[in-house]
């Protein structure tokens, strides 16, 4: 390929190929994230040179805050437009200045690329630009304004997501080995860094895990997606117990499992909590990776790295805290998901729309399908909130959004008649009634009851799912924290509910 002056192009397609790998990369994100510097970390990788949009454009037209004051933003956009589109086209490593999405053009060239949006908070990037001459960086307000104006764009264009704090070498490695069509959002939590991935027939990328895969599945999965698992279970939340567990242990030491292996949980979330929790106690700890096959897994139960079983006395009573080598959440499985266990899930997506707010909960209150953009879009939800807090000391327990009721109800009926994502139905319903949100319960109402999902219960005790409330595990105390809704987007922690209120919003779910 032919360079035009002043641009180094580099060998190899425009974009990532029908077998997928890095062909080209483009990096997006908000002013002072670091785009720039991971650039050119990734042309060190790669061994290839890396192109700035920004440097090029100061290279042309001369330092931008001397352009802007000139001839003002809208003529910058319209130079900016022009260069990038001409960027694209060379292929290679291109970091873009942090407004460069607004353009819809740009956007639209962008669809049949590999980018890569570089996800730093709002204070890191104000303390990284403050000082600096750029004219968009003067006033806070108006930079914590563009902030989340941005945001949208950024997660409209990329398919790959990662906090700024990632090792780039690391993320390039998974990258080389993902389909062109998959999607990567990138976990980085003290208790580890990992990649999920969404994608058709991820399930067979090679995320370097190390040692043996000891294969752990249940019985309704294993002949599909898990032929030859070396660890089969039976199937259901019923079996999510320390008997079971021991099974998994005993099996996996007769199968001369080692520290340097891993196990690979394959199936839904009773079977990702079990075996992520037996790996994590096994031999003190072996990796795990997880290969969701359920919608309730793929946008919630297999990111976050809680792992456990149930108590006859409470739900996930018994459980550690156990980061993921890598989760790779294949849509194929999802084809031959039963319906009633498709529904159970789509309640979690409702919590974690209600919980991200804007575009997600527009797709979602709108009645958009579970397809491979509402899973990405939760996962990347979860993986934000888990880095936030790990272990659940404060922003995590927001995810809990519906869970406390909806634990109380699997209880009292001995995780029998409930699907997990049934209980979670009900239980956002009582939520929102606990909030005040009449219309908003109503719309919830709506969509679940759409979906197939129950959104009453009968022959329930009221007064013993509120005395299951306050054995809820996240209590300290006496005291039951409960999670509430102000508006999509803005969810409370940490809350007190008096029992009386309890009991009332589940007297409303009664048949």
């Amino acid at each position: 390929m032919e360079a035009r002056e002043g641009v180094t192009a580099t060998a190899g397609p425009a974009a990532h190929g029908p077998e997928g790998g890095i062909g080209s990369l483009v990096l997006v994100g908000f002013m002072g994230s670091g785009k720039s510097t991971t650039a050119r970390a990734a042309g060190n990788a790669l061994a290839v040179e890396p192109v700035d949009a920004d440097q090029e454009f100061e290279r042309r037209y001369g330092p931008i805050p001397a352009f802007f004051a000139e001839h003002g933003e809208a003529a910058f956009r319209a130079r900016e437009e022009e260069l990038v589109l001409e960027l694209l086209e060379h292929g290679g490593i291109l970091a873009l200045g942090g407004g460069a999405v607004q353009s819809d053009r740009v956007r639209a060239a962008l669809r049949d690329r590999r980018v890569m949006w570089i996800d730093a908070d709002l204070e890191t990037c104000w303390q990284r630009v403050r000082h600096s001459s750029r004219p968009l960086a003067r006033n806070r307000g108006d930079f914590v304004d563009l902030f989340f104006a941005r945001r949208p764009l950024y997660e409209e264009v990329a398919d790959v997501v990662v906090p700024a704090q990632a090792s780039v070498e690391a993320v390039l490695d998974v990258l080389r080995r993902l389909p062109a069509d998959a999607r990567m959002v990138w976990a980085q939590t003290a208790g580890g860094a990992y990649p999920v991935i969404v994608g058709h027939g991820v399930r067979d990328v090679d995320p370097g895990a190390p040692g043996r895969a000891v294969t752990v599945s249940d019985e309704h999965v294993a002949g599909r997606w898990a032929p030859g698992a070396q660890i089969v279970i039976p199937a259901g939340e019923q079996h999510k117990t320390l008997a079971t567990a021991e099974r998994v242990w005993r099996a996996l030491a007769q199968g001369d499992t080692t520290r340097g292996d891993h196990v690979r949980a394959v199936g839904g979330g009773v079977v990702g909590d079990l075996a992520g929790f037996c790996a994590a106690t096994y031999q003190r700890g072996i990796a795990v990776v997880q290969v969701p096959t359920t919608v309730v897994a793929q946008v919630d139960a297999a990111i976050g790295g809680k792992t456990g079983v149930d108590l006859p006395e409470g739900k996930n009573y018994v459980g550690a805290y156990h980061q993921p080598h890598a989760v790779l959440a294949d849509l194929d499985t999802l084809e031959t998901l039963p319906g009633a266990e498709h529904a159970a899930g789509y309640a979690e997506v409702v919590k974690t729309a209600l919980i991200a707010g804007g575009r997600l909960w527009e797709r979602v209150a709108a009645g958009a399908p579970v397809d491979a953009e509402i899973v990405f879009a939760c996962a990347r939800t979860k993986v934000g909130v888990v880095a936030a807090d790990e272990r659940d000391g404060g922003r995590r327990q927001v995810l809990n959004l519906g869970h406390t009721v909806a634990h109380a109800l699997e209880t009292v009926t001995g995780y029998a008649r409930l699907r997990h994502g049934e209980a979670v139905g009900l239980g956002l319903l009582a939520a929102l009634r606990l909030s005040g949100l009449d219309d908003l319960r109503e719309q919830v109402r709506g969509l679940l009851q759409a979906a197939g999902l129950p959104v009453t219960i009968d022959a329930v005790d009221p007064d013993a799912v509120v005395a299951a409330t306050r054995r809820d595990k996240k209590r300290t105390g006496d005291r039951v924290p409960f999670v509430l809704v102000h508006a999509p987007g803005r969810v409370v922690h940490g809350q007190d509910v008096a029992d009386g209120d309890v009991r009332a919003a589940v007297e409303e779910l009664l048949a």
